[in-house]
């Protein structure tokens, strides 16, 4: 089995959804500490050929996690689907990705960042195809762990002999040994996707997944995942 784990993010980019592709299973990291000034409560989007934040607003103290931050404001929804529809009203394929981001945002939970950016990627995951399995590390236990120790625990957890998908930065300080001193596989992915027509200019790499949706709708998005 094939096990990925991460922060649950804000609409997060191709990267994401591709390690969601290549895996079995997936781990929301949802009790770990929320970051300030991070992708957890915050995208890039294209606005006019220039990328941008699009954030949500917290109400967070000292040492929370992630699933115990909430929204600061209720209209937050409202605001980021006024905004997409600004940037991308004249994308090619906004009709179809607006209609299918308004139907999750209205959804969505309301009292949990957390709980918000699971709904919106399992969401994205299903209308793109994914068919990997989801799972959250608050359920999945081992909290009195860390690092790699929590990591292989969690993949253990699923697995008596799986392989855990890092992303490529985990080699600056994931410890191999470890890994596989513990029977857990260890592999890296380091996806980049291929540029595709953005209306602005030249390609922004690493945007959120709506741009994608919005310039090459769901079919050219998923094929994005495989290039």
């Amino acid at each position: 089995m094939i096990v990925a784990i991460h922060q649950p993010n804000y609409l997060p980019w191709l990267g994401y959804f591709r390690k969601i592709a290549d895996a079995d299973a997936f781990v929301f990291l949802d009790d770990a500490q929320f970051t300030k000034n991070s992708y957890i409560n915050r995208t890039r989007v294209l606005n006019a050929g220039k990328p941008r934040w699009l954030t949500i607003p917290v109400s967070v103290s000292l040492g929370q996690s992630i699933d115990q931050v909430a929204p600061a404001r209720p209209d937050w929804r409202a605001a980021h689907l006024d905004s997409l529809k600004g940037f991308y009203a004249q994308t090619p394929n906004f009709r179809e990705g607006f209609a299918l981001l308004r139907d999750l945002f209205e959804s969505a939970p309301t009292d949990s960042l957390a709980a918000i950016n699971r709904h919106l990627i399992e969401g994205i995951s299903d209308i793109l195809g994914l068919t990997t399995r989801f799972h959250t590390s608050s359920e999945l236990g081992a909290t009195d762990l860390s690092a790699d120790d929590r990591l292989i625990a969690l993949c253990r957890k699923l697995d008596p002999a799986p392989m855990y998908l890092s992303g490529r930065g985990g080699a600056n300080y994931q410890d191999p040994v470890k890994f596989s001193t513990a029977g857990v596989g260890l592999r890296y992915t380091d996806f980049m996707p291929k540029p595709y027509p953005q209306i602005g200019g030249d390609f922004v790499p690493g945007l959120s997944v709506v741009d994608a949706l919005f310039n090459i709708g769901v079919e050219g998005t998923r094929a994005a995942l495989t290039a």
